[in-house]
């Protein structure tokens, strides 16, 4: 099979996922060398498909990495499959999906043609591709594939696994504007307790990083995080976060989002025991919902849960003594800064969703990494050689004023007169 084009940051991921017991303190060899040995005694499938068996040298070389320089040492320096096409896109892979749950007895000749048909591969992909990847992912049978093979778990203290996701929510008014309200939630596999939650008009990745970081700084950095593959909850923005506060980001298998069973059931309870009960034709503001929300999650988590027959807060504090806590507020925000690499241009300037910045001139034409926060770009910069050098809005007119190279300084404002400076 072709090797699928991988980015940087789904590298990083992948190898922080084989430290992360390392560096969570989590493994249970009786040394971080133990865990080594033992993990490497198999072949990987890697992010771009192929298999490789590591050394354990390999990933303690990784763990050094990442602990002198988090999620951007873990990624390789240069692309290695550079050049290389992917053979199925998301958007065929789908149509596999749906196909084989809508005719089970369909096989990969009568796929690929529907596939040709359809324009969703290029003729020149071959059946075969189509029968690997039907037969990697286990649809060949004709049996029912929403069937799964589900036990229930539990993680064994809190902070091991936090579930997240997104609930439609009723449309609210507020300035005589009727809006569609989502409820963004997280909670704890362990103990139930909502550790993350807010209703905003948008469902998108920031507003759930808004919520993660929220909740890291109140109950600790999660071991890992389960989230389903829509695009507020997969994205590389979020991968680096989860790299650089030390959590690995799991997803749900394609089309199966009741594996995420405990969030979706704090779901059907939170509407039986609180929203149907809420008139919010009545409710004026987002924030006065966002109110009625807090009230109702300290009320969950110190009600006895039906599950585990105690109140999440008191699960919580029973297992609190393996809380990670975050080193500091500052190294919080940085870790929740969202990254882009941007190119400066000779007159000192770069783009950001159309809106231009002003960089130090020693940065131009040189490619750099912009840190910032969708709702705080005055406070974005540029981090070259772990220094911070903030970025401003152009100003077209305060820059013709500016003096540069001790060259006559031109006030338009004052036609035809000249100031030597």
């Amino acid at each position: 099979m072709s090797k699928v084009i991988t980015s940087p940051i789904q590298t990083a991921h992948f190898r922080f996922a084989l430290i992360a017991p390392v560096i969570q303190g989590t493994y249970p060899d009786v040394s971080a060398s133990a865990y080594y040995r033992r993990v490497t005694e198999y072949a990987f499938t890697l992010p771009d498909g192929t298999s490789f068996r590591y050394n354990p040298k390999t990933l303690e070389k990784w763990t050094q990495l990442y602990k002198n320089g988090g999620m951007d040492a873990l990624m390789p320096q240069s692309r290695s499959d550079k050049g290389s096409t992917r053979t199925l896109s998301d958007v065929a892979i789908e149509e596999i999906y749906r196909l084989k749950e809508k005719y089970h007895r369909l096989n990969a000749t009568q796929i690929h043609i529907r596939l040709i048909e359809e324009g969703l591969i290029p003729a020149d992909v071959s059946v075969a591709s189509v029968q690997r990847f039907i037969k990697k992912n286990d649809l060949k049978s004709a049996r029912n594939l929403n069937i799964k093979d589900r036990k229930a778990f539990e993680e064994e203290f809190f902070g091991g696994l936090w579930q997240a996701d997104t609930c439609y929510l009723p449309y609210i008014a507020e300035n005589g504007k009727s809006r569609r309200t989502y409820l963004i939630m997280i909670i704890d596999d362990h103990s139930r307790l909502i550790v993350g939650g807010r209703i905003f008009y948008n469902d998108n990745s920031y507003n759930f990083q808004k919520v993660l970081k929220e909740a890291v700084a109140a109950y600790g950095i999660p071991n890992k995080l389960y989230l389903d593959n829509g695009s507020p909850y997969s994205n590389e923005q979020l991968t680096l976060i989860c790299g650089s506060i030390g959590s690995v980001e799991l997803h749900t298998p394609v089309r199966d989002g009741a594996s995420k069973g405990k969030v979706e059931r704090n779901f059907r309870t939170l509407k039986n025991r609180w929203l149907y009960g809420l008139d919010t034709s009545q409710i004026q503001s987002l924030q006065e919902f966002n109110q009625e929300l807090a009230s109702y999650i300290r009320k969950h988590n110190t009600t006895i849960h039906s599950g585990t027959k105690e109140t999440p807060l008191d699960r919580f504090m029973k297992t609190s003594s393996h809380i990670r806590t975050p080193k500091s507020s500052d190294w919080l925000d940085e870790c929740f800064h969202n990254r882009i690499s941007r190119k400066v241009n000779n007159d000192s300037c770069i783009s950001i969703d159309g809106t231009y910045y002003d960089a130090p001139m020693q940065f131009i034409n040189m490619k750099v990494e912009v840190r910032y926060l969708p709702d705080r770009m005055e406070d974005a910069y540029i981090l070259y050689e772990r220094i911070h050098y903030p970025l401003r809005p152009t100003d077209k007119v305060a820059n013709a004023k500016t003096r540069r190279n001790n060259l006559p300084v031109i006030d338009y404002s004052k036609r035809g007169v000249s100031t030597n400076v």
